[in-house]
């Protein structure tokens, strides 16, 4: 995959995700287009954690209910990789607020909340870099080859 247009982006599986059994249906859903999971682990997460990656929802009213909704079991945290992956993985993911997302999404499917949305996918290469370093050492990000890679991406892909 040529480092100019491979993109990572991280992923967190919610507590409801968890809660639900609807893990598997996720990485099936980014696996099946052809992306490709490059970290993965399974943490509690703490409020110093919480307040740094929601800080831009800091002073809104729900922040508040946020952190305890994330505290409210595990969650999965995965960085997936491919070329122009960001774009592809806000499709697959849908719009923030479930009973906005289209049938065929993740939110859309299975989520009918703004705040238990089952997914967070980064929604830029820039926030993707931030996030990724604040979950995960470099040591737990994985570079290796999938024999499908030639059946996903085209030649101009590449």
């Amino acid at each position: 995959m040529s480092p100019s247009r491979a993109e990572r982006s991280l992923i967190i599986m919610k507590p409801d995700a968890l809660q639900r059994g609807l893990v598997g249906e996720i990485f099936r859903r980014f696996e099946r287009k052809g992306l490709k999971i490059v970290g993965l682990k399974m943490i509690e997460l703490e409020d110093i954690m919480l307040e740094d990656h929601y800080a831009h929802h800091k002073d809104q009213p729900f922040f508040d209910s946020l952190k305890k909704f994330m505290k409210s079991a595990p969650v999965i945290l995965a960085v997936i990789s491919g070329i122009n992956a960001i774009g592809a993985i806000r499709l697959i993911v849908g719009p923030t607020k479930g009973y906005e997302a289209d049938a065929g999404s993740i939110r859309g499917d299975f989520s009918m909340s703004g705040q238990a949305n089952i997914v967070h996918a980064s929604d830029s290469v820039e926030a993707a870099e931030r996030e990724i370093a604040r979950f995960f050492k470099p040591d737990e990000l994985f570079d290796y080859q999938k024999p499908e890679f030639p059946w996903v991406y085209s030649n101009g892909d590449k």
